[in-house]
């Protein structure tokens, strides 16, 4: 079994949103000032950098796709096979290095409001 590693932002969740049972590890939890930001979103984030195995990739990212706020957010890790791309109400998952698939989940964000500086996901 692999490994997914990833990060989620909190201040992208709605409120009251819950993530359990997924035997997610938390690598690091870190505040960072955020130059930039639009209107909506807050100047200081609070980032989840974690781990989980891989095979609860499609429940979190399906939990995820439900609880990310709109306009502009998502979250993001990797496995050992792919990268996985969760923005509200929808999904990416593609091969490592898949430059068409990275960019068609890339424009997505765009169309969602995400600014391009923060498309900057590593797969």
């Amino acid at each position: 079994m692999g490994t997914a590693r990833g990060a989620i932002i909190c201040e992208s969740l709605k409120p009251g949103t819950s993530l359990e049972g997924h035997g997610v590890t938390i690598v690091r939890l870190a505040r960072y000032e955020v130059a930039d930001t639009p209107d909506w979103q807050p100047p200081v984030w609070t980032m989840v950098e974690f781990e989980a195995p891989d095979d609860v990739s499609d429940r979190l990212a399906q939990e995820l796709a439900e609880a990310l706020r709109s306009p502009g957010w998502y979250a993001n890790w990797n496995t050992d096979a792919e990268a996985v791309v969760v923005f509200p109400n929808r999904i990416f998952r593609y091969r490592h290095g898949d430059l068409a698939a990275r960019e068609e989940a890339k424009e997505h964000g765009r169309r969602c409001g995400v600014p391009e500086p923060q498309l900057d996901w590593t797969d």
